[in-house]
């Protein structure tokens, strides 16, 4: 879990077909987004390749595994961690108190916690991406307000930028403070435009001497950065001019909280999360030493951006780590608990919640494990699979944290520390619901980062046809694009709807998977209907599909389903258990109805009335419907 600033980063990339209909600050956002994304795909992507019709399924089986030595580091580490936290952090006192101690921001500096991922050279771990999950996940299962910040931290906060781009010098002067225990955040949104990052209010100049810039700005919602040593900080520096025409630059500088003019104003409070260190941030004149860009000028939210695809994992990575003590509280509830003569779990209505749980988990651990596994490996572009994690996780996570608080009953509302003093078990549940709603907000909305998906899931059309859509574009351009489009289709159209035939004409497919083997066959049938629908709806929309977010949302959740499915597939094959594919199979089993329910809506939904009646309400033509209640402010 990391911190709200990057929550619309994620969401910036967008394609710029049209002009048309769009105003003159939406294009200069639009633009600036669309400098900022990977524009190119070096090493394959599981997703990428799903949305083009193909399911690699070879990304899966095998299905990652540690080697032994690794994973021997990630136990040593994992039960030091565990031993430590049960001693020493009281989550219930944190969340009362709004304070991580003293005592315990100490012991995680000792154990290493600020610098899991760093280069043993700089005094870090040097943990692989599996083993820094591992951990994540651990203390994610204990205090959320911890795991956010060591998240926030090391995953989009300096150590993580430095580490993929920063100079010689820069590593050798902040990387071993981190691993010694200095925390540190990330600043990008703003009071008053959000991350929107053309309208950036923050400005950086350089100073006469040409050595410094000059901070002056406001950012919101930055975590950690009450207690910070050192932080990221976007800000607008000097245009560029680029083909005659002037660019937006975004520069990413580093900022310590001893340089004169740097205030920390207000520290936020949440519904949950109760411990983090969240604030709102004022910059008068900061003299920022030119050294400090990371990277180079006008590249911050690029690197924001790569700096997410691996560093978002540790989102999903806390959300399993909450669903593992969701499903130890729900068993042991399940088994003590009787009503009408028989243990709670053992009612339908309850089992179901123990089924649903035990599965959506065994799901969750794969997706996100699958993709710690290609950071380590190093053979795969994660952009889309990171965020796919995030978003399914943290959905699933909260409804399953939710469905415990319904088990539990009147004692799943009732604070822990309140059922300690009555003598009762603290199973802290209605805690962990208020602190896992965030994880549907941080790292990117679950709405705003579906959009980013979309985007990414385009990009292999735009590729062959956004030309022909570009109404920017000169007549001839548009004519030899769509040439060369027509030409692409005419043979992949067809094969979308030949190739399950083909598949089944001559031998049951993925017939060594067992049971499992018919799911897999379901996802790559369905992996050719998702592509044939995103060509249609490209086709039916043209540029205005970039507003058509609801059927843009529907494709994302399908692709994000078969994900899902393929990577429990993978996990219970490596595995290679009765129990584990029995987890699968369920999966599986409800997984295609949400999928079915999705294609459905793609085909009859009720969009147009729901702008129409969203515009009234905007326009204040249902405002009787609010009489009766008290005025705010």
């Amino acid at each position: 879990m990391k911190q709200n600033d990057s929550k619309d980063v994620a969401g910036t990339s967008g394609a710029v077909l049209s002009a048309k209909g769009k105003n003159k600050d939406e294009m200069a956002s639009l633009e600036v987004a669309e400098d900022s994304r990977e524009a190119q795909w070096t090493k394959p992507s599981f997703m990428g390749s799903l949305f083009m019709g193909k399911l690699r399924t070879q990304d899966f089986m095998p299905f990652f595994d540690q080697t032994e030595e690794d994973k021997k580091i990630g136990d040593e580490y994992c039960a030091k961690l565990e031993k430590f936290l049960l001693e020493n952090l009281d989550s219930d006192l944190v969340d009362e108190t709004g304070i991580i101690p003293d005592k315990v921001m100490k012991g995680l500096a000792d154990l290493g916690a600020f610098g899991m991922k760093l280069p043993k050279e700089y005094g870090g771990l040097e943990l692989s991406q599996a083993n820094y999950l591992r951990a994540i996940a651990l203390v994610g299962s204990h205090c959320a307000s911890t795991v956010a910040l060591l998240s926030a931290h090391q995953s989009i906060g300096v150590p993580q930028p430095l580490k993929l781009f920063g100079t010689p010098e820069q590593k050798k002067k902040f990387l071993p403070r981190f691993s010694a225990g200095a925390v540190s955040a990330f600043a990008l949104t703003e009071p008053e435009v959000g991350s929107d990052p053309a309208r950036m209010s923050t400005t950086a100049k350089l100073s006469e001497d040409g050595n410094h810039y000059i901070l002056n700005g406001t950012k919101l919602w930055c975590t950690n950065g009450a207690i910070a040593e050192v932080m990221v900080v976007m800000a607008k520096s000097p245009p560029k001019m680029v083909n005659g025409r002037e660019k937006t630059q975004i520069t990413a500088f580093i900022v310590e909280k001893n340089m004169p003019g740097f205030e920390v104003l207000h520290r936020c409070r949440f519904m949950g999360l109760a411990g983090i260190q969240n604030a709102l941030l004022k910059f008068t004149n900061v003299k920022v030493p030119k050294e400090n860009i990371i990277w180079g000028e006008g590249k911050g939210l690029r690197l924001a951006l790569i700096t997410l695809n691996a560093g978002r994992l540790s989102l999903p990575a806390a959300c399993v780590g909450g669903v593992r003590q969701a499903l130890k509280i729900q068993r042991a509830w399940g088994t003590e608990r009787s009503q009408w003569g028989a243990p709670v779990g053992k009612h339908e209505a309850g089992a179901n919640r123990l089924a649903q749980t035990a599965s959506k988990l065994f799901a969750m651990d794969a997706m996100t494990f699958i993709c710690g596994g290609w950071v380590d490996r190093g053979t795969h572009d994660i952009r889309l699979e990171a965020a796919i994690a995030k978003i399914y996780c943290s959905e699933t996570a909260q409804n399953l944290l939710d469905e415990t608080l319904q088990m539990r009953g009147g004692r799943g509302y009732e604070r822990a520390t309140s059922l300690r003093a009555r003598g009762e078990k603290p199973f802290p549940v209605e805690r962990m619901v208020r602190d896992g709603r965030i994880n549907l907000i941080v790292e990117g909305t679950s709405d705003i980062l579906s959009l980013f998906v979309a985007r990414e899931a385009l990009d292999g059309h735009l590729k062959v046809a956004g030309a022909v859509l570009n109404s920017r574009l000169g007549i001839g351009t548009r004519l030899a694009a769509a040439v060369k489009a027509g030409l692409f289709y005419a043979a992949w159209y067809p094969w979308q709807w030949l190739a399950p035939i083909v598949d089944f004409s001559f031998w049951p497919r993925f017939a060594g998977n067992g049971k499992l083997g018919k799911h897999l066959r379901y996802c790559k049938r369905t992996a050719h209907k998702l592509a044939r629908t995103l060509f249609h709806l490209m086709a039916l929309n043209g540029p205005k599909l970039e507003k058509r977010q609801l059927q843009l949302i529907r494709i994302t959740k399908i692709g994000s389903e078969i994900f899902a499915m393929t990577a429990s597939i993978g996990k219970a094959k490596k595995l290679g258990t009765k129990e584990a594919a029995e987890l699968s199979d369920l999966f599986c089993r409800q997984a295609k109805a949400r999928i079915a329910e999705n294609f459905k809506a793609i085909r009859s939904n009720d969009d147009a009335s729901i702008r129409k009646v969203a515009a009234g309400a905007l326009s204040g033509t249902y405002e009787f419907l609010e009489k009766g209640s008290v005025r705010i402010g």
